[in-house]
Formats: C-alpha cells, sequence, structure tokens
C-alpha cells in the first residue's frame, strides 16, 4: 500500500490491516509501527503481534532494558522464562541468536501496560554475527500478544527480517530500487511493482542455478529462457488454481 503524501507507515498500516484477512496470524512489524492503535485494530481482527520495542518510546524502552538487564545478571532466577538458542552459518557468516521471552506479570509495574491491548509477553533477542573481519553484536525487544515461548516467536522474528534480506535488500542491491532517479506521476510506483513481479519470477524458475544478477542477464539476453521464467509464473498459477478446485 502507497503511503500518501506528508505522511507515513503510521497510516498506512491500519488502512492495510483493514483490507486484509489476518485471522490467526502472526503479525510483525518494525518499531516505526508500534502504536497502541495499531496493536489493537491487530487484536480485534483476531490476529497477534510481534511489535519492535525501541526509543521511540522512551519510558517503556528503558524500563523492559533495565528489566532484562538485571534479570539475565541474575540468571533469570525464579523466573518463568522461556530460551531458545540458534546458530547458523552461510556466506562466511556464523550467526549466535539467542531469544529470550517472559511473560508480563513477571516485570511487575510495566509502563502504562493496559494501552497495549492484548500485552501478554516481553522479548529479548541477541544477535552475534561473527564476519571474517568483525564480530557485530545487536540486542533488541519486542512486544508480543503471544504466549511466552521463545521458539515459536524467535521464528516469527526471523523471518521477518526473512523478508528484509530476502526482498527488500534484493531489490536495493540486486535491482538498484534506491538509486532509481523516476519520481513523477505514478511512474515510481508502477516500476516498484514490476520489480517485485520480476523478483518473485526469477526466484521462482529453478533451472538455471545462478545469482538473480545472472538470471537477468540472461533473461535480457535470452528469448527463449525470458519465456521460460515467464511461464514458469503462470504454470505455477494455474496448478494453485486447479489445487483450489480440486479442495472446493
Amino acid at each position: 500500500m502507497k503511503v500518501e503524501d506528508k505522511s507515513n507507515e503510521i497510516t498506512a498500516i491500519p488502512a492495510l490491516l483493514e483490507l486484509l484477512d489476518i485471522t490467526g496470524s502472526i503479525i510483525t512489524i518494525d518499531a516505526m509501527g508500534t502504536q497502541i492503535e495499531i496493536a489493537k485494530k491487530i487484536i480485534d481482527k483476531k490476529a497477534d503481534y510481534v511489535l519492535a520495542l525501541k526509543a521511540n518510546h522512551p519510558n517503556l524502552y528503558s524500563q523492559v532494558r533495565e528489566w532484562f538487564e538485571t534479570a539475565q545478571a541474575n540468571n533469570f532466577q525464579g523466573i518463568n522464562v522461556s530460551y531458545d538458542k540458534r546458530i547458523e552459518k552461510a556466506h562466511h557468516r556464523r550467526e549466535i541468536r539467542e531469544v529470550w521471552t517472559v511473560p508480563v506479570t513477571a516485570v511487575g509495574e510495566l509502563y502504562q501496560p493496559k494501552l497495549w491491548v492484548g500485552l501478554r509477553t516481553l522479548v529479548m533477542v541477541v544477535r552475534v554475527r561473527h564476519l571474517w573481519n568483525k564480530t557485530t553484536r545487536e540486542i533488541q525487544f519486542y512486544l508480543t500478544s503471544l504466549k511466552s515461548n521463545a521458539q515459536l516467536i524467535g521464528r516469527a522474528i526471523r523471518k521477518h527480517w526473512g523478508i528484509e534480506n530476502e526482498a527488500h535488500w534484493t531489490l536495493d542491491c540486486t535491482f538498484a530500487e534506491d538509486a532509481c532517479r523516476i519520481r513523477s506521476n505514478h511512474s515510481p510506483r508502477n516500476f516498484a511493482l514490476l520489480r517485485r513481479l520480476a523478483l518473485n519470477a526469477l526466484n521462482r524458475e529453478q533451472s538455471y542455478k545462478r545469482s538473480l544478477r545472472q538470471k537477468m542477464k540472461r533473461t535480457a539476453m535470452d528469448n527463449n529462457y525470458m519465456i521460460r521464467v515467464l511461464s514458469c509464473c503462470f504454470i505455477d498459477n494455474i496448478l494453485d488454481s486447479g489445487d483450489s478446485l480440486c479442495q472446493a
């Protein structure tokens, strides 16, 4: 959904949620979308949320951060905590992700908790990345309406960042979206749609085992391969429709 002029995601997200059937889904949103009204909208539509908590809510953020620092220093003694740890290795990088989740009731007097409809759990995620030339460490906090389950919540957060890495990062680096100078009328929105269609089409075509950039170049130079990419999408869509009809 396009963000209107002189506006931002805070007003666009509720409008988008209104269009979607999110019943039973887990909605993950970056810190800008961590708003009381958005949390209420998600709960009203019978879904759950995982909202990033940063300094745009200074009182709540400081309280949650200090509580987790104290609890971790005491090894969460006497606290009903759920913990999960994952180690991934890829692209000459090793990443360790640790997730701690605790019920809101364990924190005590949380800052204005009743304003956050459905809030049940607080989350801390620590990511340590070992690259060939450096090591980075990042700590992130979240608010969620889910039960305290570190494995489930950690998986939802991981999928959120998967969209960032597999879609947004690729659109920027491979399709040069951020460097695009198209600005007038409906052109920016139209080209954004075309880039996403192209990204999905290239990802669906699996016979040519090369990078997206190489597949793009081959599509531009080889009409037969271009037809294969496009037909792959149409075939998948026809099969999906057929499956739906059979199930109906």
